[in-house]
Parts: C-alpha cells; sequence; structure tokens
C-alpha cells in the first residue's frame, strides 16, 4: 500500500490516520472499548470525528497499537 495519510477534522480535532501502518486491531471501533460513533469501517469516511468527545477520540487513538491513527488538537496549532 502507499504512504497515504488521510486527515478527518472537526472543530477542536484532526485525526490522521495512515492505512499503511495499520494492522487492523479493531480497539478504535469493535467492542466495549470501541467508538463506533468516531471509527467505523461500514462507512465512508470511516471516520467522523463529529461523533465523539475530543476526550473520547484521544482515548482510542491512544489505544492504537501500531500508530496508524494519532491526532492533532487545533487549538495547538
Amino acid at each position: 500500500m502507499d504512504d497515504i495519510t488521510k486527515h478527518y477534522s472537526n472543530d477542536e480535532i484532526t485525526v490522521v490516520w495512515k492505512p499503511s501502518l495499520c494492522t487492523h486491531s479493531t480497539l478504535c471501533w469493535k467492542g466495549a472499548t470501541g467508538l463506533k460513533r468516531v471509527f467505523n469501517p461500514m462507512q465512508r469516511p470511516w471516520i467522523t470525528p463529529e461523533g465523539g468527545t475530543t476526550a473520547e477520540i484521544i482515548e482510542r487513538v491512544d489505544r492504537c497499537p501500531s500508530g496508524a491513527l494519532s491526532y492533532v488538537r487545533l487549538e495547538d496549532i
């Protein structure tokens, strides 16, 4: 897979996804710890930051074991 980087933003945060790094652990969206309102691989776009709070998004992104997901808080720019 190419070195593609995708950005998904709301008013507070931009979620950055690097598909080439993704190991499909499903920690971001599946099960009791997932946040399917934000991370839903059955939808396009599959990341919709409007579906959760900034704190919820940061918590899930920080769990990504591959480093495929990261974020930038827009207040830090």
